[in-house]
């Protein structure tokens, strides 16, 4: 599903119940939609708050965090650099709306030996990720769309030359990526470019 549709899919899902959205035989990701909020997430909606799961063969399923993806895509890149353009290719056109398994056809010829879950795992969790950002964020955000803050770290994680601690260590210290990964794509910025290129960023 594209974006839109994946979106659509989402809000119409019914409340306190568990629906896959994605199953490749080997692992499935599924949605569920909370009727109520904990304490933690008051200022979050009911409406647009939905939580993420992965199940992997018959274990029991479990909701992946952001380190996960982000994680899975620096070993990647870390393994074969010189796709690491692909990659950020592909996770852009995620970014923007395209549908996950379109966007990483180019990757799936590559022999990737060190990742967490199959690319195709990983690239629905990354629209996942991206529609929960803009959609379920409680708060004012500094980025526009919200989900520049996870894509500008998608990018780090793909882009940067930093070794996974250093990277790890800013994101979970709630550090928002650089400005040199998300200005021209944030319409908050007084470098936001609407006829930005794709990999603007490398330039």
């Amino acid at each position: 599903m594209t974006y839109d549709e994946m979106l659509h899919f989402v809000l119409e899902l019914p409340f306190d119940t568990m629906t896959e959205v994605y199953n490749n035989s080997e692992q499935s990701i599924l949605i569920f939609r909370p009727s109520t909020l904990s304490e933690r997430f008051k200022n979050y909606d009911v409406n647009t708050n939905f939580q993420i799961f992965l199940k992997i063969a018959n274990d029991k399923p479990f909701r992946p965090n952001h380190l996960r993806l982000l994680i899975d895509l620096k070993l990647r890149v870390r393994e074969l650099p010189q796709y690491k353009e692909d990659l950020l290719a592909a996770f852009d056109k995620i970014f923007f709306g395209d549908e996950p398994l379109e966007a990483i056809l180019p990757l799936t010829h590559i022999h990737f030996t060190q990742y967490i879950n199959p690319i195709d795992i990983t690239a629905i969790l990354a629209q996942l990720f991206i529609i929960e950002q803009n959609i379920g964020y409680g708060y004012k955000s500094t980025f526009n769309p919200p989900s520049l803050y996870i894509h500008g770290w998608i990018r780090t994680f793909i882009a940067s030359n930093q070794e996974i601690d250093q990277i790890v260590y800013r994101i979970c210290r709630n550090t928002p990526p650089a400005v040199k990964y998300t200005c021209q794509d944030n319409k908050n910025h007084p470098k936001y470019n609407p006829n930005a290129q794709l990999l603007w960023y490398l330039n």
